[in-house]
């Protein structure tokens, strides 16, 4: 593998958020301190208050995430017995536009802590230590795994998102335009941290 690539390991970066939930119950050191304590760096960092249309556009509208939000929708009402016709509709792409619609709701109800993480394999890193995005599925460890204490079940008979912290991006190509939509690049930090350094300065001896 070429340097090239070795360094664009070494500083591949994701984007994470701290949902209303988790900023409302005082998550947000918890969550920095997990980043933080694995030796990723946290180079871009912000509390805001989100509006409806930044949300509509952070999440996709494309008919295959739409389908598959809803078949994943479909999954859960038949996992904990609920009827899927109370939702009115069928359809995986009518379910989930109005998933979407309850994101939406969620995720401008309160203000949120958005992050960039840099560091090797962060995607990947980032998206383990969230956790899998039902909270019951989680693995304890994870953040979902040990403060979501909400229900995919309560959140499908209440017609609302699951309450599960933070969000964090799938892949490198989500990661990027997620950073990109919601910093600008003055706003990112390149810096070296101080452990970093020191281990530069020991190798060179």
């Amino acid at each position: 593998m070429s340097e090239t690539k070795m360094d664009l390991i070494e500083k591949e970066r994701t984007y994470l958020m701290i949902k209303p939930d988790g900023v409302k119950r005082s998550l947000a050191g918890e969550v920095i301190t997990r980043i933080e304590r694995c030796g990723l760096k946290i180079v871009a960092l912000k509390m805001f208050w989100a509006t409806r249309e930044q949300i509509n556009e952070h999440y996709p509208k494309d008919d295959g995430w739409l389908k598959r939000i809803g078949e994943k929708t479909k999954v859960n009402y038949d996992r904990y017995g609920l009827d899927v016709k109370s939702l009115g509709t069928e359809d995986n792409k009518e379910i989930g536009l109005m998933v979407r619609g309850w994101l939406l709701d969620y995720l401008t109800s309160a203000p949120m802590i958005k992050m960039v993480i840099e560091g090797p394999h962060a995607v990947d890193l980032v998206r383990k230590m969230a956790g899998n995005t039902i909270p019951a599925q989680a693995e304890m460890g994870t953040i979902r795994g040990d403060f979501s204490v909400d229900s995919a079940a309560f959140a499908n008979r209440d017609k609302r998102a699951i309450f599960n912290v933070v969000h964090a991006s799938e892949t490198p190509e989500e990661a990027r335009h997620e950073i990109g939509f919601w910093f600008s690049p003055e706003e990112i930090f390149d810096f070296e941290k101080t452990d970093s350094t020191i281990y530069k300065i020991d190798r060179a001896k």
